[in-house]
Formats: C-alpha cells, sequence, structure tokens
C-alpha cells in the first residue's frame, strides 16, 4: 500500500501489505508452471538434463535411459516440493493478513500484480541461476538454447513489469480493515 512521506513520519500504522504474500505466492507458482509446463508436459527439459555440460561437474543423468529419467524425476520431484512449500507459506502469510474482506482480496489487482511480480522474479532467479550460472539445465536444450533461455528472462522481466503496473493499478485497501458493510454490523 503506498503511503505519502508525511503519513509515514507521523507514525500512521500502515496496513498489512499484499506484497509479500502475493510475491511468495507468485514464486511458488512460476515454477508449477514451469515444472509441469515445461518438465512434464512439452517434456523439454528436467532439473539435471544439461548436466554433461554444467558449470560445476554434477553427474550426467542422461533423460533417455530409465536411470537417468528416474534421477531427474526425483530433483525434479524435490523442485515440485519446493514450489509447494513457496505456495503453502504464501497462503499462510495472507491468511495472517488478511482478517476482513477476504473474498474481496481475491479479486485485487494489487494481490495479482504482486504474484505476477512473484513468477516474473521466480523466471528471473532460476534463469539466471540454473539456465546461466550452474548451467544444469536449459528451457530447451540443443540448437539454439541461448536464445530460448533469453527468452525465459525476458518474460520474467516482463511478467515483473506488468505486475507492478497492474498492482499500482489497483485501489489500495487495508486488508485487516472491515468493509463498509461489516462495520455498520458491528
Amino acid at each position: 500500500m503506498a503511503t505519502t512521506t508525511g503519513e509515514a513520519r507521523a507514525g500512521t500504522a500502515q496496513p498489512a501489505s499484499l506484497q509479500l504474500p502475493g510475491i511468495v505466492l507468485g514464486v511458488g507458482l512460476g515454477g508449477f508452471v514451469d515444472g509441469i509446463l515445461l518438465h512434464q508436459l512439452l517434456q523439454w527439459h528436467h532439473m539435471l538434463t544439461s548436466t554433461n555440460q554444467d558449470h560445476i561437474g554434477v553427474k550426467y543423468y542422461n533423460p533417455k535411459t530409465v536411470s537417468g529419467l528416474e534421477m531427474n524425476t526425483v530433483w525434479d520431484g524435490i523442485f515440485h516440493t519446493v514450489c509447494w512449500i513457496a505456495v503453502l507459506l504464501g497462503l499462510a502469510i495472507l491468511y495472517s493478513r488478511v482478517t476482513h474482506s477476504r473474498r474481496r482480496v481475491w479479486t485485487s489487482r494489487v494481490l495479482w500484480g504482486w504474484v505476477l511480480v512473484g513468477w516474473g522474479l521466480f523466471n528471473l532467479v532460476e534463469g539466471v541461476l540454473d539456465h546461466h550460472i550452474l548451467g544444469i539445465h536449459h528451457v530447451y536444450a540443443g540448437e539454439g538454447q541461448v536464445w530460448w533461455d533469453i527468452g525465459f528472462l525476458v518474460l520474467g522481466a516482463l511478467l515483473v513489469a506488468g505486475g507492478y503496473l497492474l498492482q499500482r493499478s489497483g485501489r489500495p485497501f487495508d486488508p485487516s480493515a472491515p468493509t463498509s458493510r461489516e462495520a455498520r454490523r458491528a
């Protein structure tokens, strides 16, 4: 939620922000999109499919062999577990911060903007770390893989920018304050 500098200096209590839960949810959901779409449905890569050319010396597990696919599947499962924990953590933070108008928060541009920012941050961090620094896998390995990896980073940057603009266009509200209807009942 945006506040003016004067409000912040005056010690006005700021409402709980949707930023952190939105970003954490976005990281987990972005990871699920990556894992489900690229790892499972399209089968373009798994967590360790490029370790024959990595930058850190991880043993190569050829995904075209049964034992290699088994090891890649285990690491994909670890990846999905981390994504699942991020989603659960994001939901827990959101639930703890939103004490009123819970239905309204799910339609909030502010929340969904921060979710897109989190998804974009996932792409940027995972893309730089796994595709470029570690080199343990690429979006689509083979000729032209650098362009697929760069496209993944560009998508991440667009998600961050779009999410930021979306949340800025949303109507700010205090997720812990009762709505006018709830206030009238009290």
